[in-house]
């Protein structure tokens, strides 16, 4: 019996799309595309204290979005895309359907269109 849901990597996919469901989260990868940033420093944009942000970091650490090194006394956090990568290869599985969809959306659209015409 084949499982529909075996992904064949050591990658965590729960974990991943967990950590990218929180908008914070994605705004602090999207600020690490930029490079290496502190805790302070990512905290600047949002109205959340250096402790949520750190937990956030531990959120993305654990899905193997970000790693942290100790630099004397700066721990900066770096993206690891890898498993952003993983992500979007298992998503990529279904552009098949978005396409099929879209196009029935456009025919339902212009159908309505003419009755209404």
């Amino acid at each position: 019996m084949e499982q529909i849901d075996y992904i064949p990597s050591q990658v965590n996919l729960d974990a991943v799309f967990h950590a990218l469901a929180d908008r914070t989260r994605r705004a602090i990868l999207s600020r690490l595309i930029e490079g290496d940033a502190s805790v302070n420093e990512i905290a600047k944009p949002f109205d959340i204290s250096q402790p949520a942000v750190s937990r956030h970091l531990k959120v993305l650490e654990h899905a193997g979005l970000v790693e942290r090194e100790i630099d004397k006394q700066r721990r900066p956090a770096k993206l690891k895309a890898k498993n952003l990568i993983a992500a979007v290869n298992w998503l990529a599985d279904f552009r098949p359907m978005w396409g099929t969809s879209f196009s029935q959306l456009d025919d339902l659209l212009i159908e309505m269109k003419r009755e209404n015409e």
